[in-house]
């Protein structure tokens, strides 16, 4: 919590941007910027001809050479490789932008696994902050009129689809306090203590009207519990206090409306007689087919349920629309804000998401009015403006239109156009098992803690462990997502059960096909990509049994990169980069070698390479390596066959796989991954406390 004698709400990407260089052309001694994704190509202006000027990278640059105090400190996450399509080549490799000596750039890769880095946090001289939902990224800039078509809404050569977003600006000791919270992930992050310095100049933007005076504003985080470190669910608790509290109404903007506590909390509200309506305003269609099979459903589930509760007509789920879009386009609504009663107004980075409440970092301001009008009157100022723009509209209007209907879904009805405005949220149906299965892949709101799962061997729960660690539920997620992309993208025109086939026909013909594949399990097991996937592929091109043995012997090789790898570094090298939540990992190879590395790959508890540089790294020997991989790998690798044998023959002679030998293969498979769970557990048992 601090004080700002000063605060504003900064709409879309043109406003930020313009109000972020401006203020950082004002800094004296310090720049600090934290990111979800950062990308030096991207320009900070356009000008009315739709030239853009200041690409971030160079305009950072320029200031480090023109103040040479001034220090500037980019934290950026250090994201998986299936997250890097759209990003730019790390600058720390030295092929795209070349930061200044004094812009240190940085990544953050302390988040737990499946975690990540997602607080979007400006400093400036710990004067003023900027908190919010925007990156400084390709892709993210746009105006208020959101058009369908805007040539300066353009990314490597390509267009892209209105993109709004919001930020929250403040000053004074709110600030200060953001600077913590940003100082602190520094350190975490870097092991550097970052120093303070007075400054004289006031760096906020002369532009940006201050929409609140003197206000308190509070600061909500998420950390997940990690390396000692307690865990952080302030911006959970702020939701449901806020939730809790409303007595009139309930705005929320999010990109996405999966967290199942949040659902709750809404839906008790929903049961109340007398309870506030409830206004949801997010994205129509997802990110690409595999967000469509995974939050979309998290999301449908959640809505229908609270519809199905909403006895009292008070549930409301909208989208924004703008005419003349491409197909297979909408509005990217990415904010992520709350304002309740005109009492609270909330921006920050979190989404409504169940990993957001627990999993990746997250920042959050919020200002209450505490019994001030003219707080009150600002926060309403701030909603209309955000009803406003949704429905290309004014604040007048929306103003008069709500004193006369008195409820917001009422005036969007009324003020929505077919040009513009904002629709009703439609979704397919999915069943609650559905919903379940995928959020604990999905949408976790826990750590997958790889040091617990090390620590105990296994989970107490049995029955827990053969629904969620069975690896062969990664095929299953992996053959059931193929299917669906077959069924409802653009893919169903091209690749047609007869077209598989024939290139499952034609591939073995090829010299360099075996090779390719052989080699592709290297590549894949460092970036995690799903392994099965080329053992399918290796299947349905050579048969199950060449196929299979090509996948054995293309396993084992990456296996022993990883491996070799291992054994040319030290072990406090290795100890460096897997962490210390994998010293029970090297415990437990060290004791137990052989029987180990069996169970180790048939029960993974650690990422594939990981274990295979440990293992190196620790001098297991060569013999037990390879034999325990091979012995642990085979299982999955023969189910898979299988799955691959009977789709093949699907495909080429248009019957339905054989369920019963599919079942049998996947059973038998099970059965030993549970045996090896019981093992793990009377190993636990073994050990003193």
């Amino acid at each position: 919590m601090g004080r700002a004698s000063r605060a504003s709400m900064v709409v879309d990407g043109e406003n930020y941007f313009e109000a972020a260089a401006a203020a950082m052309e004002k800094a004296e001694r310090s720049i600090l910027l934290l990111a979800w994704d950062f990308d030096s190509r991207t320009f900070l202006e356009y000008d009315e001809s739709g030239k853009g000027s200041k690409p971030i990278g160079e305009f950072l640059n320029q200031l480090a050479r023109k103040r040479r105090r001034l220090r500037i400190r980019i934290l950026d996450w250090d994201y998986p490789m299936v997250f890097g399509t759209d990003r730019e080549f790390p600058p720390t490799y030295g092929l795209s932008w070349k930061p200044h000596r004094h812009v240190q750039f940085r990544y953050d890769d302390t988040h737990p696994f499946a975690g990540s880095h997602h607080q979007k946090i400006l400093v400036i001289d710990d004067k003023i902050a900027f908190v919010g939902g925007l990156d400084i990224t390709s892709k993210r800039w746009d105006t208020h009129d959101h058009k369908p078509k805007d040539s300066r809404r353009c990314c490597d050569g390509n267009g892209y689809p209105p993109f709004h977003d919001v930020m929250m600006l403040v000053d004074g000791e709110a600030a200060s306090a953001v600077a913590r919270v940003a100082r602190q992930r520094w350190r975490f992050a870097t092991g550097e203590t970052i120093r303070t310095f007075p400054t004289t100049q006031d760096p906020w933007p002369e532009h940006i009207e201050p929409q609140f005076t003197d206000v308190n504003v509070g600061v909500a985080c998420t950390y997940p519990e990690q390396e000692g470190e307690k865990e952080i669910r302030d911006v959970e608790k702020l939701y449901l206090d806020m939730i809790a509290k409303a007595k009139d109404y309930i705005y929320l903007e999010n990109q996405y409306f999966t967290s199942e506590a949040i659902g709750k909390a809404l839906g008790a509200r929903l049961d109340e007689p007398d309870g506030p309506e409830i206004v949801l305003v997010t994205r129509k269609l997802s990110h690409g087919w595999l967000e469509e099979v995974t939050m979309h459903l998290l999301r449908t589930h959640i809505v229908k349920d609270l519809r199905q509760r909403d006895k009292h007509g008070r549930f409301h789920a909208f989208y924004p629309d703008i005419c003349g879009l491409e197909e297979g386009t909408c509005v990217d609504l990415h904010s992520k804000v709350m304002i309740a009663d005109d009492e609270w107004l909330r921006v920050g980075s979190a989404n409504l998401s169940n990993r957001s409440m627990g999993l990746d970092t997250e920042c959050d301001l919020v200002i209450h009015a505490e019994g001030r009008d003219d707080v009150r009157k600002a926060i309403r100022t701030a909603r209309d403006t955000l009803l406003a723009e949704h429905c290309d509209s004014d604040i007048e209007t929306v103003e008069r239109e709500l004193e006369q209907r008195g409820s917001i879904a009422a005036v969007v009805e009324a003020l929505s156009s077919d040009q513009r405005g904002m629709r009703r949220l439609e979704d397919k149906e999915v069943s609650e098992g559905v919903s379940q299965a995928i959020a604990s892949f999905a949408d976790p709101e826990k750590p997958i803690s790889l040091d617990k799962l090390v620590g105990e061997f296994a989970p107490r729960d049995t029955k827990a462990v053969s629904r969620k660690i069975i690896p062969i539920a990664g095929v299953i997620l992996a053959v059931v997502a193929l299917t669906l992309a077959w069924r409802y993208t653009p893919l169903k025109d091209i690749v047609t059960p007869q077209s598989v086939a024939d290139w499952a026909d034609r591939a073995s013909d090829y010299w360099w096909m075996a090779p390719l594949i052989f080699i592709a399990y290297t590549p894949a097991s460092f970036v995690m990509f799903p392994r099965p996937l080329i053992t399918l592929a290796s299947v349905v091109a050579f048969g199950a049994k060449v196929g299979a043995l090509l996948s054995i012997s293309g396993i084992l090789f990456a296996a022993m990169v990883g491996y070799f790898l291992g054994r040319a570094f030290d072990r406090d090298r290795v100890h460096r980069f897997v962490g210390p939540r994998m010293e029970r990992v090297t415990h437990f190879l060290q004791r137990r070698g052989l029987v180990a590395m069996t169970l180790v790959r048939l029960v993974p508890i650690a990422p594939f390479q990981v274990v295979s540089i440990i293992a190196g790294a620790i001098r297991v020997k060569a013999r037990d390596f390879l034999i325990g991989t091979a012995a642990g790998m085979l299982p999955g690798l023969i189910a898979t066959a299988v799955l691959g044998d009977q789709v093949l023959d699907a495909l080429r002679n248009g019957a339905h796989p054989n369920y019963w030998i599919v079942g049998a293969a996947i059973a038998v498979f099970a059965g030993i991954a549970f045996a090896g769970q019981r093992w793990l557990l009377r190993e636990k048992a073994r050990r003193p406390a």
